[in-house]
């Protein structure tokens, strides 16, 4: 049997200003945006790369959704983003105003550190280290 995980829910507020964090700042590609009619779309974006789960942005609809936008792991980290090269890519969010909530450590799976998206769902950025492909 062979199974994956094609898209990871990420609830935004707004469609447009999702993207243009995710496609702008974080330089994703937009894999698709189609109107489903009464203001809905399906938005789904994929980091650079091949392969890897994509983000479908569904904007909340109601009010416990609303209220889950940037909390969706309890405050814990929600998404790890991993990278072939941390320094590049960490200099490179940081010039786009991501706001990273630690310095960079190296720790025994890899270099890495917190960010927070434009809701405040965390995120590693992540660089496996040697033998180290899990997260």
């Amino acid at each position: 049997m062979k199974q994956s995980i094609g898209c990871v829910c990420v609830l935004v507020r707004d469609y447009d200003k999702a993207l243009g964090f995710y496609a702008g700042v974080l330089r994703f590609r937009v894999v698709e945006d189609t109107p489903l009619g009464a203001g809905k779309r399906w938005v789904v974006v994929s980091p650079p790369g091949p392969g890897g789960a994509r983000l479908l942005l569904a904007r909340a609809k109601n009010r416990a959704e609303r209220a889950a936008v940037g909390r969706q792991a309890g405050g814990r980290v929600f998404l790890f983003l991993r990278t072939d090269d941390f320094w590049r890519d960490y200099r490179r969010m940081r010039s786009r105003g991501v706001r990273f909530n630690e310095e960079p450590r190296t720790e025994a799976y890899g270099t890495v550190a917190v960010f927070e998206d434009l809701y405040g769902n965390k995120w590693d950025l992540l660089m496996p280290g040697t033998g180290h492909q899990k997260a």
